[in-house]
């Protein structure tokens, strides 16, 4: 009988599809498995088991399984040494801090109401959609639904939230928001005054309705808020101030010997005929100012910045000036703009911080709207003169209709929408500005509302329709972005994405890892080494289902569902911690074999039990404590529920003459692991035997480094190595090679 010894030494591929067992002649199908599950591929390309998980608090919440997710995870981070938990929930926030070191502190807040005693507007619906953008002590939060949030720290144990509010103008007459012509091509306005309280408006076209009571209209330079709505055409509205508009420096024009003043007015909606009152201009071409100011009417319009008036006198000489007059007027114009955001017209759905601006994008009624506030002015966001600090507002216009779910500060600004993935570009390492902003259109796969996240250089997102992860990252030799299927070796792993974090070096184990919870409880765990092109996919299980996943810095958090020994399924915030093998542990003092386990464990709760190197077994819990004398008579422990790690090969295979073995009848006869601190492990249901250390069983266990061979009986068409462990103890394989006869 003919051997081969085919060497498995890395798994950096991680786990791949099944549909590939008979793709031996891919350099993945040996660095790869149908499973790898509760482990962390390392860098070397090896495997180590999973850090188990401490349970943390138990949230009171009922737990609704036909909910997609009830708490979410985000982290705070203000300091290196001021970091906390955010769980948000239908109406309410909670925030954990964490201490300087990582660990879990207490929970220093739970708000249900803003500073204004309102209730908060997230729900189960846009608990799984909004997004958000955190810096220094404000957290903002954006959805739709509702009007931008801010949870912000006011101390190191206080958290208040507070509805986003634009700055004011310096006279107090207008918010610095976002306004948009939402009317049709030509439809006008006409105020009955200038000024004042209780004004009508009225517009050529149907256009009021009454969700717009309490909202803002732009009429030339001037707010007007609409406080009644009679019908479509017809509404009534406060002044702040004087419905007018102050003109450019140097706006006005003469011609020797005529009377007609040439005005440069941008957009000024007018019309022939219309009356229109001129104030503060100065003298200009021999008419002196009283001649220029005052009640006039409108001759000829040129084009829609041009018109001309009749002055109370002739000019001398031709000449420009007139200083900055303004103008005002009860005439139909189309010179007006309504406020972008409103319960009537929705609020955006996505926010960053990006080139010190605060960017907001998408809204209902402006799908593909782009707004930056003005440099290092987050609340004013008005577009002024469009000079380099002013705000920006722009739309993303490439002829279909893109809902903008995310924005994303990388490299470039990044917008992910949901029928593509654009970016604004950076010219000569210059800042974006309102003059050189422009939208590029680069590929059209489009985003789900999982939130992208940088990961090694480049961006993870969901594509829309939950089958896919993707990378979107720049191609210098393209000089667009690409986007690259990460998950196109491993689609079975991606189950509509709820929820994604990274961390950059996870547990102490190196590589950035970035964590994706799936809609079945799983978390798909990527990772990835740019530079030595290495990447590939782990799933996490559990005894229930993980619920919510997030990282502050490199520490991991999640929420999941347990049933703790009650017979109901609960809510737990948990922290991974590398010093736990155990999921919802903790270390526990005893006496004489005896835990007393009450407030973490209900009476009939089947749990396991670690002492130092050894596993003493599975035992019910009862009368709130856990006894093990029978077995040793333990003074610490660790107790929680195991879980299982496992890697499973892919169909083990080989050239020989003649052709593969695929197909062929063939048996594994032994597997030489290479394995390191190893107390447990197990090669197809063949455990490894660890010895007490001089054969006294009052010494612990100690850990093996080295090569360990296990024999393996039974022939196979499809002979696969199995490697798991039946005890929560430490376990790292580095690499194994498989003896095959034939």
């Amino acid at each position: 009988m003919a051997r081969i010894r085919i060497p498995l030494n890395n798994f950096v591929f991680g786990e791949i599809n099944p549909s590939l067992t008979s793709r031996i002649d891919s350099a993945v199908y040996n660095q790869a498995g149908q499973s790898v599950k509760n482990v962390f591929i390392r860098a070397e390309g090896g495997i180590i088991n999973r850090s188990g998980s401490k349970r943390l608090f138990n949230f009171s919440h009922t737990y609704d399984n036909s909910l997609k997710q009830q708490i979410r995870l985000e982290p705070f981070v203000f300091s290196s040494d001021e970091k906390y938990v955010v769980a948000f929930s239908s109406g309410q926030i909670d925030v954990f801090r964490i201490n300087t070191d990582g660990s879990y502190n207490s929970k220093v807040a739970t708000l249900t109401q803003d500073v204004d005693t309102n209730a908060l507007p997230i729900d189960n619906t846009n608990l799984t959609e909004f997004t958000y953008a955190q810096q220094g002590d404000f957290m903002f939060i954006a959805h739709n639904d509702f009007m931008p949030l801010e949870l912000v720290r006011t101390s190191l144990t206080s958290f208040e939230v507070r509805v986003f509010e634009f700055d004011t103008s310096a006279d107090g007459n207008r918010i610095l928001q976002p306004y948009y012509n939402f009317q049709g091509s030509g439809v006008t306005i006409s105020p009955s005054a200038t000024t004042g309280s209780g004004i009508t408006l009225t517009t050529s076209s149907a256009y009021f309705n009454a969700g717009m009571v309490g909202s803002s209209l732009l009429i030339h330079d001037t707010q007007v808020d609409i406080t009644a709505v009679t019908n479509s055409t017809t509404a009534t509205a406060d002044v702040q101030g004087t419905i007018e508009r102050q003109l450019d420096f140097d706006s006005l024009n003469t011609t020797e010997g005529s009377n007609k003043v040439h005005v440069v007015m941008p957009d000024h909606g007018l019309s022939v005929g219309d009356s229109i009152v001129i104030s503060d201009a100065g003298a200009l071409g021999g008419i002196n100012n009283g001649n220029i100011n005052g009640t006039r009417t409108i001759t000829r319009i040129l084009n829609a910045n041009e018109f001309d008036y009749q002055a109370g006198g002739s000019a001398s000489s031709t000449a420009t000036g007139g200083g900055n007059p303004i103008i005002s007027s009860t005439a139909a114009t189309t010179d007006w703009y309504e406020q972008s955001y409103s319960s009537y017209r929705g609020f955006p759905a996505a926010i960053t911080f990006h080139e010190n601006r605060l960017w907001f994008g998408g809204t209902p009624s402006q799908p593909s709207g782009i707004w930056a506030s003005a440099s290092g002015e987050f609340f004013n966001f008005d577009v002024g003169d469009g000079e380099d600090f002013d705000a920006i507002d722009l739309e993303v216009s490439v002829g279909v209709t893109n809902f903008i779910r995310h924005l994303v500060s990388n490299r470039d600004l990044q917008v992910f929408a949901n029928q593509g993935e654009f970016y604004l570009p950076a010219f000569q390492d210059q800042p974006i500005t309102a003059s050189i902003a422009k939208v590029s259109e680069q590929t059209p796969f489009g985003t789900g509302y999982v939130r992208p996240l940088s990961l090694d250089g480049g961006t993870l997102f969901v594509q829309a329709t939950g089958s896919a992860v993707r990378e979107y990252i720049f191609n210098d030799s393209e000089g667009a972005y690409t986007t690259n299927m990460v998950s196109i070796l491993s689609s079975h792993l991606i189950s509509n994405p709820i929820q994604l974090t990274s961390v950059k070096g996870a547990l102490d184990r190196p590589g950035a890892y970035a964590f994706f919870l799936m809609d079945n409880g799983e978390i798909a765990v990527f990772y990835s080494i740019r530079a030595e092109k290495r990447a590939g996919w782990m799933r996490w299980t559990t005894e229930g289902r993980f619920h919510s996943v997030c990282a502050v810095d490199e520490e991991l958090f999640a929420v999941s569902v347990r049933d703790d020994g009650s017979g109901t399924n609960k809510l737990f915030l948990e922290q991974f911690d590398k010093d736990l093998n155990m999921d919802f542990s903790n270390d526990f003092t005893g006496t004489a074999g005896v835990f007393d386990v009450s407030a973490h464990f209900s009476n009939g709760a089947v749990v396991d039990v670690v002492d130092d190197t050894e596993y003493l077994g599975s035992f019910t819990v009862a009368g709130g404590e856990v006894d093990v004398s029978a077995v040793k008579l333990s003074t610490s422990a660790e107790i929680g529920y195991k879980f299982i790690p496992e890697l499973q090969t892919m169909p083990i295979d080989g050239q020989v003459p003649g052709g593969p073995l695929t197909g062929r009848p063939r048996k594994i006869t032994n597997v030489v692991l290479d394995i390191k601190d190893t107390l447990s492990i197990s090669v197809n249901g063949t455990n490894m035997i660890i010895r007490n250390v001089n054969f006294n069983p009052a010494q612990p266990r100690q850990a093996f480094t080295g090569k360990k061979e296990f024999r393996v009986l039974g022939y196979s068409k499809d002979p696969i190595v199995t490697i798991s462990q039946i005890a929560p103890l430490d376990m790292q394989l580095n690499g194994m090679v498989v003896e095959v006869a034939f």
